[in-house]
């Protein structure tokens, strides 16, 4: 039976310590540390992808303002993370954001949050898995001379993925530690070279003044900051095989958005300053794709530039790792919720991983790609474009929702006294989140590349997925998202 919204939760049994009466197999409790989760979560935004792929957007609307513009998205994130981790502290379940918003604002709404997350996840990955396979092809062309179709680059990768998330975090979390170093040694490298040879701007410290930020361009910067932060669920997906959650958690939040906030923001300010404050807008409009590279090879050498076009091949490999992994375990807690067939939210009793949930991703993305594929789309201008700027509006709904129910949560239960961790940081979070999901709806266009017509559409997406949510649990009323209360 679910628990109704306005009463506090009792402790329940969140699946991986069921009564072996239940012959259920849950996730494995207590296997990732603070720095695992962190790994998941820097995986999932992709450094080496966001900053090659986002920044030369950035700087062409926002100009020198790009590293700025980086920090205020982080603080966002950082007011959103105050509510987040002190309802942490009182749930512990891998149905992440729908979780909390069940405790908000009870099953019904949460059922419609989690069509919206299955809706935002799997348009973002499939649209990232798409562009992954253009990166792929282009590499393989132009260093080995081999003429290999996206195609085939795309579902060969995405079986080794799916592989890889079936067979467990502890194999996926190997890669990922390899793969996330690398992104980041390569950057740290071009950071010093340039910030001891002084770049054109010397060192300038004029992207971080206040009237630079705030240009007619901010709105669009800003949005395109904070779809380079979109894998920070993680930290609470992965709470029930923290090994203690109510520390690892919160640790991993903060952490998790303090570095790639400083990254982000670091890396754009050295590239500004290596390009010079008056000529970087020019620059990375000019040359998006190359944008980065050109820098790599003036400032430290072609060896660089070549090493970072490899990276920004096994980066998108990470960062999809990390998020099969995360949509997997969403998966999974909607199937043990009774929301999806309960077959879902077994894991595997060896590994303790949702091996089942990992799959039905694996072929879900699987036969969207495949569909995109068959009827010619564009993998970049149509499936990237499309996909990714329906699960950026997606996500950003869900993130308003969240807040939303982080109010709700603590005015019901009153588990908590602090004003400003209840309250005020909430409701600061669902107005930001609130003006970013109108930037984007108003800036559509632009998220599709200056598409509009067909792919408009797609929003419907939107309104009907959490419609059919909210239906869906009208008709179960034994859904039950089992959060965890302590």
């Amino acid at each position: 039976m679910s628990t109704p919204p306005h009463q506090a939760v009792p402790p329940q049994n969140t699946g991986h310590n069921e009564p072996p009466g239940e012959g259920r197999a849950g996730l494995r409790a207590g296997r990732l540390g603070v720095a695992a989760i962190v790994f998941f979560v820097v995986a999932a935004v992709a450094p080496m992808a966001a900053i090659v792929g986002a920044s030369p957007v950035v700087f062409s609307v926002n100009g020198v303002a790009a590293p700025a513009t980086y920090l205020l998205a982080a603080l966002l994130f950082v007011v959103f993370s105050v509510g987040y981790v002190t309802m942490s502290r009182h749930i512990t379940n891998a149905g992440g954001f729908v979780a909390y918003i069940a405790q908000g604002f009870g099953p019904r709404l949460a059922t419609a949050a989690a069509g919206l997350a299955i809706l935002a996840y799997t348009a973002l990955q499939a649209a990232l898995w798409s562009q992954y396979s253009v990166f792929a092809q282009q590499l393989i062309t132009d260093k080995l001379g081999v003429d290999v179709p996206a195609w085939v680059l795309l579902f060969a990768t995405l079986a080794v993925v799916t592989a890889l998330t079936v067979r467990g975090v502890d194999v996926s979390l190997k890669v990922l530690g390899l793969l996330v170093l690398l992104e980041v040694a390569a950057f740290v490298v071009l950071d010093v070279a340039i910030i001891f040879g002084g770049g054109v701007s010397g060192n300038s410290l004029a992207a971080f003044d206040p009237s630079a930020l705030v240009g007619p361009g901010l709105g669009v910067a800003f949005l395109f900051c904070i779809t380079c932060f979109t894998g920070s669920e993680a930290t609470v997906v992965f709470s029930e095989e923290a090994k203690d959650p109510h520390r690892t958690i919160p640790r991993a939040v903060y952490t998790s958005i303090a570095f790639i906030g400083v990254f982000y923001a670091l890396t754009t300010w050295a590239l500004g300053n290596s390009v010079g404050a008056d000529a970087v807008q020019a620059a990375a409009t000019d040359d998006p794709a190359g944008f980065v590279f050109a820098i790599a090879e003036s400032e430290v050498g072609a060896w660089l530039s070549t090493v970072m076009e490899i990276l920004v091949v096994t980066s998108f490999i990470a960062m999809l790792i990390g998020f099969q992994n995360m949509l997997s375990r969403y998966l999974y807690a909607l199937g043990r919720a009774k929301v999806l067939p309960h077959r879902l939210g077994e894991a595997n009793a060896k590994t303790g991983t949702p091996a089942a949930a990992a799959l039905v991703v694996g072929v879900a993305l699987a036969i969207i790609l495949a569909v995109f594929e068959v009827a010619g789309a564009d993998p970049i201008t149509v499936t990237f474009s499309w996909l990714l700027s329906l699960g950026t509006v997606s996500l950003i709904v869900i993130l308003a929702l969240t807040s939303a129910s982080i109010i709700a949560f603590f005015v019901r239960t009153r588990l908590e006294t602090s004003i400003w961790k209840t309250k005020v940081a909430p409701a600061g979070a669902l107005l930001g989140f609130a003006v970013v999901g109108w930037l984007a709806v108003q800036n559509y266009d632009v998220l599709l590349g200056g598409q509009g017509g067909v792919a408009r559409w797609l929003l419907l997406l939107i309104p009907l997925c959490a419609a059919l949510g909210f239906g869906w649990a009208a008709l179960r009323p034994d859904i039950d998202y089992q959060a965890e209360l302590v």
